[in-house]
């Protein structure tokens, strides 16, 4: 079973990572203005209390819907006995709403098997896919047109930066950026850079989003609520960015061979698809601003 509709098209701009042991947390996270608020059962959670977690973080994840913040639980990673045992759990909760992130994704079989294994408990969870090793760049092309349950790939920096012997920083990792953003917007899917570790820096986090946004990113992640709407603005366009929107759509509905040309540039199909994007991320947006608990 496919994810609907309505989750396929939600905007995603942000996601913000909460400890899966910290329930306590949930409801800040959901008030954040996240776009996805995802509970980490991997990295933010100690091994001794992983499996304490994991109850409420798949209670968590059933209590999706498709109104408000997207909810989505990063297991542990699939070729590992505790993430085996994430997996088995999200299988007989079979959630209908929300997302998996697949931690460490090295090949695009990974997500084939969780692909299939969902389909057969007939849920219609999305998939993300971090892309944070070497083997998982190499393979990104082929990750990404893995499943169309995959709807959004995280470059994970940190984990990818240590693992090739360099420094976490833009320069070492301009490469595997640009080649995990091609990757992405070939297969048609969400990409989102890392989230940036001083979360108290919150012009540093808006630097780092409109940085991205000017890469290709889709969107970024967070690990703390204070950077969340630093993120949605610079992943939020601009009143010239709507206007010009709608003024190319117009154009071409208004052309009768489905080709046209506005201020000396020509119209087609592709162009109008990433202008009515545009429109829906800017009304997701209004919608939040006007309805914090939406």
């Amino acid at each position: 079973m496919m994810p609907d509709d309505t989750e396929s098209t939600r905007p995603r701009r942000s996601l913000l990572f909460t400890p899966a042991n910290r329930p306590t947390a949930f409801t800040k996270a959901l008030a954040s203005g996240a776009d996805i608020v995802c509970l980490d059962l991997e990295d933010a959670v100690p091994p001794d209390q992983k499996a304490a977690a994991r109850a409420p973080a798949i209670n968590f994840l059933m209590q999706s819907d498709a109104d408000g913040p997207q909810h989505a639980l990063r297991i542990n990673a699939v070729n590992s006995h505790v993430g085996l045992e994430d997996l088995t759990a999200v299988l007989r909760a079979a959630p209908r709403h929300g997302m998996i992130l697949l931690p460490k994704v090295s090949e695009a079989a990974e997500l084939h098997l969780v692909d299939t294994l969902l389909s057969e408990v007939r849920s219609s969870l999305e998939l993300g896919a971090l892309i944070e090793t070497l083997d998982g760049l190499e393979n990104v092309a082929a990750i990404a047109q893995a499943t169309p349950r995959l709807k959004l790939m995280v470059f994970g920096a940190v984990d990818f930066s240590a693992e090739l012997g360099t420094d976490n920083a833009d320069a070492p990792l301009a490469y595997a950026r640009g080649k995990v953003i091609h990757a992405a917007k070939r297969a048609g899917i969400d990409v989102m850079d890392v989230p940036s570790l001083n979360f108290s820096d919150l012009d540093g986090i808006g630097q780092a989003a409109r940085h991205a946004q000017h890469l290709g990113f889709t969107g970024k992640a967070a690990i703390h609520p204070t950077g969340v709407d630093e993120i949605n603005t610079a992943f939020t366009p601009s009143a010239e960015e709507i206007e010009q929107a709608k003024r190319v759509i117009a154009a071409y509905e208004a052309s009768p061979n489905g080709l046209a040309v506005l201020d000396g540039r020509l119209v087609e199909a592709p162009v109008v698809k990433a202008m009515q994007r545009r429109l829906a991320i800017a009304a997701s947006h209004a919608q939040n601003e006007a309805d914090p608990d939406a």
